[in-house]
């Protein structure tokens, strides 16, 4: 079996000193408790809410195989009504760290709510190093810096962009889908909806609460 690596576990880092850019959120730390049949769905007491109106939410994930220096990236974009727009993965290779792996999902999720022409944008994440990163001004000289860089250029003009940390509890749909794309090594592009094996997470995100 794959050995995929929990990018929750890799050590974060930020320097306070630095002013943000943009909007950023932090909506607490994670446990693991999962309630389910399905194991991948976890029921805790931080799930994902719904977007304030008039924004879309696009929650994304990276996954990692450390051995074989791969990882997969996915998002999953919704609406004030909960209802999915979006869902995609890519499978990235050559890529040398979990930490990577988070800033291309993130820099992945940017590009497309961009490319889509979405006007008002949270971009929520698990990764709270990533999250306060592409917040905040000034060169990034991280591993990741490339990634930091290209994501502040393409929301450089946007007002009404934010960056937002939550749980994983809250980001399962997103760490579902980029866990079965690297474990199953099959990229998803789909408009209105999410694969079947991720349905049962989507519905259980469709009862919760707004922002």
């Amino acid at each position: 079996m794959e050995a995929i690596m929990e990018l929750s576990t890799y050590k974060e880092y930020y320097d306070e000193s630095k002013r943000g850019l943009c909007t950023v959120v932090y909506l607490g730390a994670s446990a693991t408790q999962p309630l389910s049949r399905d194991p991948r769905i976890i029921k805790e007491n931080k799930r994902w809410k719904y977007p304030q109106w008039e924004f879309i939410k696009i929650n994304f994930d990276g996954a990692y195989n450390e051995s074989q220096n791969r990882s997969a990236s996915s998002i999953v974009a919704r609406d004030s009504e909960g209802k999915v727009l979006l869902s995609c993965s890519e499978i990235h290779d050559d890529i040398s760290s979990a930490f990577a792996a988070e800033a291309i999902a993130c820099w992945k999720a940017v590009q497309v709510g961009v490319e889509k022409g979405w006007q008002s944008l949270i971009f929520e994440g698990d990764s709270l190093a990533i999250i306060k990163k592409c917040s905040t001004k000034g060169q990034d000289r991280s591993m990741v810096g490339a990634y930091i860089y290209d994501i502040q250029q393409k929301i450089h003009g946007l007002n009404n962009i934010r960056f937002q940390h939550t749980p994983r509890s809250a980001n399962n749909l997103a760490h579902i889908l980029a866990t079965e794309t690297l474990r199953r090594r099959e990229e998803i592009y789909l408009e209105m909806g999410v694969p079947e094996y991720a349905e049962d997470q989507t519905r259980y995100d469709g009862v919760s609460e707004p922002d």
